[in-house]
């Protein structure tokens, strides 16, 4: 009995040793615990301090690069007004009182002297130019800004294990559509190159110093991608301090916010999104999540419910368009793995998308990614796994390939992509929902067209033409104004006038140009072929040029005698040149009110683009398809154009 009791203590107490070693243990954690909470409070102090000195010292950097900057536009306006001094001394110094008055000062002794100073003095002299103000001269750039620089850098590619050399694609700078807009954007590069011709826009801000920037120009509206990179990335994660100072800023100015998914979870954003005014989203399989997502949130107090809505990718034409690479396309159909690898910035995408043949897209490729492939320009072919499923079918004996039914595919393909919706209508459509105007510049258009005696044929290539909004006909049919409304859209303005034989073509498209209207106008010649997609294609390119004149020199050209239809400068297409064809004119009205036609009938538009060149008017030449020339001989088109078939133009021509 003795002995358990003792074998009992002796387990009690072992028990309790071991007790107090754990509670030893413990307590030294709990020591050491509270040493580092006690390190940790410290360095946050320290940090806290430091953070503060870090915007202190920012503030002061700002206003010692306000100081030099300002010092630099004085030292900039020192040297002009010392060039202006120097000029107007330059100028004293020459001019004829001047010289004559040195002439008799040296020449007073000396009547020889003097005589041929006097013959000297009397000769005109060339006034020395006026200086020009040379802009400020502006501090190297150091580290590179978010969003600041926006141009491709990869000129390699590789493919098959060989290195490819290319000219990057030259991403252009401006101008925007509404310049009248000022929008903050917080956006990853694909984002940002879709949105920043839209408006003017300013990126780069971080939440320390988005106030500080955003003063600078108080935007109307403030849009955040989702994105998952950048200072922001972690704001949206788990809305912070910074993302509230925002939208707070933003409160009290009565900027709008808008928040916009484009990719991930929407659970993951959810909890940002829901301090927005507004969400949008590019993916509209996700409506439905979002709708779940809000309904289950209750609001902040004295905040409304976001509204939801759409905002998808689409393609935008100051960057996604058929402006091709210096030299030939690479000579091989390419897979989307090998056109785009993963390490490509997105001007760099922009650059490979102009580059290849064709591209091999596989089923489920995005559909924003075929419409700005098929923007560029760049053939889409099938799945290579389709086309070996399915034998080519041999052509019938005598049958030449059609090497024309690729380009014709892809120019029908560019046109879809735009007639899906370009990203300016998107932002229309986005500014309606928020309440912003999303007014813009139109391009509507006046047609001019002289009848050549078939007014039937005259109309019926105007009439199925998109945007035009005034006809000014020259006709002498007795019931020319009345058939022409007839045959219009009730939307055009038709305007009649008779046709003078004793003015030349050039002074009657004077006058009917004064009686023009529209943005642009349209100079057609009735006697030609024109297809239904004639003037919206043209009208495409004023989206992503700098041109004032655009028409075709490259375009097919049908010829009766023969029954050829040949193309004319195949290589012209998407190019800055000198002249296009008379018949494929269109035109900003000013510009072309500026230059005026000559007063002639013959070689009118030879004369028009001779001024153009003395002038400095830029002119486009677009695609080839959508125009032909329809003739019944001409030996000289004949024997300098490529023949592409005996037969009729439309299956070529009009695609």
């Amino acid at each position: 009995m003795a002995d358990g009791q003792l074998e009992s203590t002796r387990l009690a107490l072992r028990e309790a040793m071991a007790q107090g070693e754990r509670a030893a243990e413990l307590a030294r954690l709990l020591a050491e615990a509270e040493a580092r909470a006690a390190e940790a409070e410290g360095a946050t102090a320290e940090l806290q301090g430091l953070q503060e000195r870090l915007s202190e010292a920012e503030e002061r950097l700002q206003a010692a690069q306000a100081a030099e900057e300002k010092l630099r536009r004085d030292l900039a306006e020192q040297r002009y007004q010392a060039e202006v001094a120097k000029w107007k001394l330059s100028s004293v110094q020459v001019a004829r009182w001047s010289r004559l008055g040195d002439a008799i000062r040296t020449g007073k002794s000396n009547p020889v002297r003097l005589a041929r100073g006097l013959r000297g003095a009397a000769k005109p002299a060339k006034r020395p130019a006026a200086p020009k103000r040379q802009p400020v001269q502006q501090k190297a750039a150091g580290k590179p800004v978010p969003g600041a620089s926006f141009q491709a850098t990869t000129s390699t590619r590789t493919v098959g294990g060989k290195s490819v050399k290319l000219k990057p694609y030259r991403v252009p700078t401006g101008p925007n559509t509404r310049p009248h807009l000022t929008v903050a954007v917080v956006a990853e590069p694909h984002a940002e190159a879709l949105l920043r011709y839209e408006w003017r826009q300013t990126t780069g801000f971080t939440p320390r110093d988005f106030a500080r920037v955003l003063a600078a120009e108080v935007p109307h509206l403030l849009l955040v991608e989702s994105v998952t990179t950048g200072p922001w990335a972690q704001e949206l994660a788990e809305p912070g301090e910074g993302l509230h100072a925002l939208l707070s800023w933003c409160a009290e100015r009565g900027i709008r916010t808008v928040f916009w998914h484009t990719g991930g979870e929407v659970a993951a954003f959810a909890p940002a999104a829901a301090l927005f005014e507004h969400i949008v989203t590019a993916q509209p399989k996700s409506v439905g999540a979002w709708g779940a997502a809000l309904a289950a949130r209750e609001p902040e107090p004295g905040r409304r419910s976001p509204s939801l809505g759409l905002l998808p990718f689409a393609v935008q034409p100051r960057v996604h368009n058929p402006l091709p690479l210096a030299g030939d396309r690479f000579d091989r159909v390419l897979t989307l793995d090998e056109l785009l690898p993963e390490h490509l910035s997105y001007p760099d995408v922009l650059t490979s998308y102009r580059w290849p043949k064709a591209v091999d897209c596989p089923p489920g490729t995005e559909a924003w990614r075929m419409a700005e492939l098929a923007a560029c320009g760049t053939p889409i072919v099938a799945s290579r796994a389709a086309q070996a499923a399915q034998p080519a079918e041999p052509l019938p004996l005598g049958v030449a390939p059609d090497t024309g039914a690729d380009a014709r595919r892809a120019h029908a393909a560019l046109r879809q992509a735009y007639a899906s919706g370009t990203m300016t209508h998107k932002v229309d459509d986005l500014l309606d929902a928020v309440g912003l105007p999303s007014a813009r510049a139109t391009l509507n258009i006046s047609v001019i067209m002289i009848d050549r005696g078939d007014l039937d044929h005259t109309l019926a290539q105007v009439a199925p033409q998109k945007g035009v909004v005034q006809l000014v006909l020259l006709s002498d049919a007795e019931d020319a104004a009345k058939r022409a409304r007839e045959t219009m859209s009730a939307k055009v303005e038709v305007v009649v006038r008779p046709i003078d034989p004793e003015l030349t073509t050039g002074t009657m498209l004077n006058r009917a140009l004064d009686l023009c209207q529209g943005d642009l106008v349209a100079i057609m010649d009735a006697q030609d072929l024109y297809g239904e997609h004639y003037l919206a294609d043209l009208t495409r390119a004023f989206l992503f040029t700098t041109a004032d004149i655009v028409g075709k020199a490259a375009y097919h050209a049908h010829l009766r005698d023969v029954a050829a239809t040949v193309l004319r400068q195949p290589s012209a297409e998407y190019a800055y040149l000198p002249e296009v064809a008379g018949a494929t004119l269109l035109a900003r009205r000013a510009v072309l009110r500026g230059i005026g036609f000559a007063d002639v009938s013959e070689g009118w538009d030879e004369v028009l683009m001779r001024q153009c060149r003395a002038d400095g008017v830029k002119v486009f030449s677009a695609d080839r398809f959508g125009y032909v020339r329809l003739r019944d001989r001409d030996r000289w088109l004949l024997g300098s154009a490529q023949l592409v078939a005996y037969g009729p133009p439309e299956p070529h021509a009009l695609a």
